[in-house]
């Protein structure tokens, strides 16, 4: 068995930009920054920041591309996918996320501190979860786990 599952949590960098496909279809795409702080070799903290493609299709597109806004926080659940084309004779490549379910950020959707989920299977209706947990920003050191 193969696993193909992609979770990232993050801002969004801009707008997502709503589409329809020729059959119709809706897309949105957008991107998210992620970032990482790590100690190097000398101890000093380095911060480290990925961007990530994502592209939602059907319902779940149409409610990201209303609710979702660049800077707002989005943790979202799908799968990689690489898409290839030809451009001015020369081959393209783009590895993007293909969003299964999404939640507004701790911040983000209804601006009241609750987290929604949406996913492509049940994106009719948006029932509440759990709010995401605040993580410290500092790095936690193994020494301080008191088991």
């Amino acid at each position: 068995m193969y696993i193909n599952k992609a979770t990232i949590y993050g801002n969004l960098t801009r707008d997502p930009e709503k589409r329809a496909l020729p059959s119709g279809q809706s897309v949105c795409s957008f991107a998210v920054a992620t970032n990482r702080t790590y100690s190097d070799k000398d101890g000093k903290k380095q911060e480290q920041t990925e961007f990530h493609d994502v592209v939602a299709f059907g319902k779940l597109a149409d409610v990201m591309g209303q609710w979702l806004k660049k800077g707002r926080p989005v943790y979202i659940e799908g799968r990689m996918q690489t898409r290839s084309w030809e451009q001015d004779g020369v081959k393209r490549y783009r590895t993007e996320i293909v969003a299964d379910t999404f939640q507004f950020g701790a911040d983000g959707g209804k601006g009241g501190g609750e987290s929604n989920t949406v996913s492509s299977s049940n994106s009719e209706s948006i029932p509440n979860a759990p709010k995401l947990p605040d993580y410290p920003e500092e790095e936690i050191n193994p020494d301080d786990i008191p088991f």
